[in-house]
């Protein structure tokens, strides 16, 4: 089994806004739990689990069908993200129950900044990805196979347990891609809302229309990463492409789960103007212009460390042009201080959710309306 060196294990813990690593989320969500966290070298994978929506093909070959890259497999070996594995025509996630990250966050990390508004979200990632974002910022895991990482026993009934012990409103599948933990997302989810809990799904959204749609049967919100609106991008930056992206963001709203879209701003790789205006027009006519989007100021990371952070003109930029085609919630995140982090009425103009950084200042919703006005604000406020 390949292990974490040192130096990366003590560069995972220090990095800024990346998950809290399991064997110091552990200690701090309940004693003597940490013992368990490093995976151990006989049985580093404790669980085995079928993985849902797969085809079988010829000669043990199977086809995965969860995400758009819809993976052929053979017998013993594993597709793109790296953490299900082909056994004699079975195909069988390795992240099942053994999440390598989990922290008690606040919703606005996700962020999130319509639903529930400074509540706390137990959140959780398991080791893998469908894509290679250039800039991950948690790249050491979702580049990372399951028995790289350093992972808790942590089934779908203790991950509700943790989570009720912090006081968490919700459980958010987060850090990496979830989409590529499935099973153990939807378990974690189901049991979730059998004990009052919600769920919230932070992905890039590759997934394929059918377990997506399963999947909104039991989530509550879903944060999209918008990576860009041109497929260039995604292939080049990403490699992956950008129509499954855009089908899966009309899914979550047709199943009137709530929907959320980050997009980071990479300085000359997606900052286009013209590019911005016409997913703007997009957002509306499709998705609503109720819909808030968080325009990320980008830091040089992983494989795109030659790029300048995103310069704060640009992201003004981009912000004015989100509103001017009528989009109502425009954020600006990772610049703390920054006016576009609060909410406005859009009738009014008062702010009526205060925030700086994470955490919020103030709120003047009332019943799901503005306090001042009386205009209904979209979003899950109860």
């Amino acid at each position: 089994m390949e292990k974490k060196t040192r130096r990366t294990f003590l560069c995972q813990a220090a990095r800024t806004g990346a998950a809290l690593p399991l064997a110091a989320a552990a200690m701090h969500l309940a004693p003597g739990a940490a013992t368990r966290a490093a995976a151990q070298p006989d049985n580093p994978i404790p669980y085995m689990r079928e993985v849902p929506y797969y085809e079988k093909l010829k000669n043990k070959q199977i086809k995965c069908k969860i995400c758009p890259r819809e993976c052929v497999v053979g017998d013993k070996e594993r597709g793109f993200c790296g953490n299900k594995e082909n056994h004699g025509g079975k195909y069988e996630t390795l992240a099942w129950g053994n999440p390598c990250a989990a922290h008690n966050d606040p919703i606005e990390k996700k962020p999130l900044f319509h639903f529930l508004p400074g509540a706390q979200a137990f959140s959780i990632a398991a080791a893998g990805c469908n894509f290679d974002c250039k800039f991950c910022q948690n790249w050491d895991i979702s580049q990372s196979r399951p028995e790289q990482t350093r992972n808790l026993d942590l089934p779908p009934k203790d991950v509700v347990r943790y989570a009720k012990q912090v006081a968490a409103a919700s459980i958010a599948y987060t850090y990496g891609e979830p989409v590529v933990f499935y099973k153990y997302m939807y378990d974690c989810a189901q049991a979730g809302r059998a004990a009052g809990l919600r769920s919230v799904m932070i992905s890039n959204g590759y997934i394929n229309t059918k377990p997506l749609a399963a999947l909104c049967g039991v989530l509550d919100a879903v944060k999209i990463d918008f990576k860009a609106y041109t497929d260039k991008f995604y292939k080049q930056t990403c490699l992956g492409t950008l129509k499954p992206v855009l089908d899966a963001m009309v899914t979550v709203k047709e199943h009137k789960v709530w929907l959320e879209l980050v997009y980071l701003v990479v300085p000359t790789l997606n900052d286009n103007a013209s590019d911005i205006r016409a997913m703007a027009k997009w957002i509306v006519k499709t998705l609503g212009a109720d819909t808030p989007i968080h325009f990320s100021r980008f830091q040089p990371q992983y494989k795109l460390k030659n790029l300048p952070p995103t310069p704060l003109d640009t992201l003004d930029r981009v912000y004015d042009i989100c509103r001017d085609q009528g989009l109502h919630y425009v954020y600006i995140g990772n610049v703390p201080g920054h006016r576009a982090e609060s909410t406005q009425c859009p009738k009014c103009g008062k702010t009526v959710i205060a925030r700086y950084g994470y955490l919020v200042t103030s709120n003047d919703i009332k019943n799901g309306k503005c306090r001042f006005c009386g205009k209904a604000i979209a979003g899950v406020w109860a």
